[in-house]
């Protein structure tokens, strides 16, 4: 039963009527905890100055007993008489009681009191007649003529001092301030639990906003925004984080979208171009030379189809490998590793470019020595590529307590500004390259940058028109040995 409402209550109630809910528990609480405090503090304050006063007024009481001859009295001074009438007033009573507890003298309404003898000194409660009462008994003893506190309290000879006071007023008191808190307790709970849900309302709102934009979002439209603009407590700080979140799977969104595009055009190119040749070859008979042309450029298309479809998986691969970390990293000296692809470099191109290196000794990071081939080859091909006849291409590292930075340059005819951001891109080719014909698939720079980044790094470049287009690879001080 009990496991039925916890779960009802979980699942059925809304959010704010369980914050309200615990709130005022804890309020409740609270107020109960601190009102029995108040008033267990409040009654023994009370009694604490009610005894002061018994024992204060008694030893003004013991100063005005005088000598009789049955015994011990009160004095009849005219001060002491007056004295009496304020005690009195003040609901105070006192009675002198013999050693066989008999009252020898008293004043006040001390007949309302039921007698008892004493047994020792101090403060004591009585009841009588529906009525509590406070008493201080204080041993007497005739000391020559002197009446002084006895200090052998039981003598069979001692006589008392007994002062009392009623604790209606105290009870009272205590009575009204236990009303005042019983009605308003309610009051209190009332007005807070209307604060709360109204503090609790305003506070998950932007919560249904996230819903409705949640609900509102769909894999043809991710626009949609919570906006959010209070305050920058945990509520908004959610909403702002989950805004930035929708911008990132917009962004991959937009991101697959452009790549199949792409990937489906470069791939229909080549597929139409092997298409319209088998049918051009097929159209009419052909001479073993024409046929052999033929072949050669299905040969050619098809090339371009396998790089294409190599670069595609190997992305593919490197991404997951990056996702899951399952790629194990180890000590790649890179000073020798740039050497042999300067050396590659020198002995493959034929337009006689000027290759200037200058490459730091003892250069060590920590990675992948094939991945970092495919990242430096891949800029050194484009940068023999791209640089005319007797251009300069330049291969300079450098090594600071921040980062190592290898910088490979070339002259040429450069890059506008406005291609620059879309360099790294997939598929992505300079109108100047389609147009020329010119060999590769876009994937290139692609590749380059994702190595860079499983390496903790990054690639950026820096052209020039008609000067020098730089590409510098940055990896941090963790990946130096």
């Amino acid at each position: 039963m009990f496991n039925s409402f916890k779960q009802y209550w979980r699942t059925k109630k809304p959010l704010r009527v369980r914050l309200t809910a615990w709130y005022l528990l804890v309020l409740s609480c609270t107020l109960i905890i601190f009102s029995g405090y108040l008033y267990l503090q409040l009654k023994f304050s009370l009694l604490s100055q009610l005894d002061t006063t018994l024992k204060i007024a008694s030893t003004e009481i013991l100063t005005n007993l005088v000598i009789e001859d049955n015994g011990i009295g009160f004095s009849n001074s005219e001060q002491f008489r007056s004295n009496q009438q304020q005690l009195t007033h003040a609901g105070f009573s006192a009675i002198i009681i013999d050693s066989d507890g008999n009252i020898s003298d008293g004043f006040g309404n001390y007949k309302a009191i039921k007698v008892l003898l004493p047994q020792k000194k101090g403060y004591q409660k009585l009841k009588a007649q529906s009525q509590n009462w406070r008493t201080y008994n204080l041993p007497l003893a005739i000391a020559g003529s002197k009446i002084v506190e006895d200090k052998l309290e039981n003598n069979s000879q001692t006589q008392w001092l007994q002062l009392t006071q009623s604790l209606q007023p105290m009870n009272e008191a205590l009575e009204h301030l236990l009303t005042l808190m019983l009605l308003g307790f309610p009051l209190i709970l009332l007005v807070a639990s209307s604060g709360g849900i109204f503090l609790a309302d305003r506070a998950l709102r932007p919560i249904n906003r996230i819903i409705r934009t949640a609900e509102a979002i769909n894999s043809e439209d991710l626009s949609y925004r919570i906006n959010y603009r209070g305050v920058e407590d945990e509520v908004g700080r959610l909403a702002m984080t989950l805004d930035r979140m929708l911008d990132r799977i917009e962004s991959a969104f937009e991101h697959e979208r452009r790549f199949i595009a792409d990937a489906s055009h470069e791939l229909r190119t080549p597929l139409t171009i092997i298409k319209g040749k088998i049918g051009v070859a097929l159209s009419r008979q052909r001479t073993p030379t024409e046929y052999e042309i033929s072949l050669q450029d299905l040969d050619a298309q098809t090339d371009r189809l396998i790089r294409l479809t190599n670069g595609l998986l190997f992305l593919a691969r490197l991404e997951q490998e990056q996702a899951e970390g399952k790629r194990s990293f180890n000590e790649v000296n890179l000073t020798s590793l740039l050497e042999v692809l300067n050396e590659q470099i020198l002995l493959t191109e034929d337009k006689q470019l000027k290759v200037i290196a200058e490459i730091s000794p003892n250069l060590s990071v920590l990675g992948d020595s094939d991945l970092l081939s495919s990242l430096f080859l891949n800029l050194l091909d484009n940068a023999v590529k791209y640089t005319p006849p007797g251009g300069e291409i330049h291969l300079k590292t450098k090594c600071d307590r921040q980062q190592v930075t290898v910088a490979i340059s070339n002259t040429g005819v450069g890059i506008a500004a406005e291609n620059l951001p879309y360099l790294f891109d997939r598929f992505y080719r300079l109108a100047g390259d389609r147009a020329s014909g010119k060999r590769g698939t876009g994937l290139g720079l692609a590749i380059a940058a994702l190595i860079a980044r499983c390496h903790g790094g990054q690639i950026s470049v820096m052209s020039q028109i008609d000067k020098m287009t730089t590409f510098e690879v940055n990896l941090p001080v963790w990946a130096i040995k």
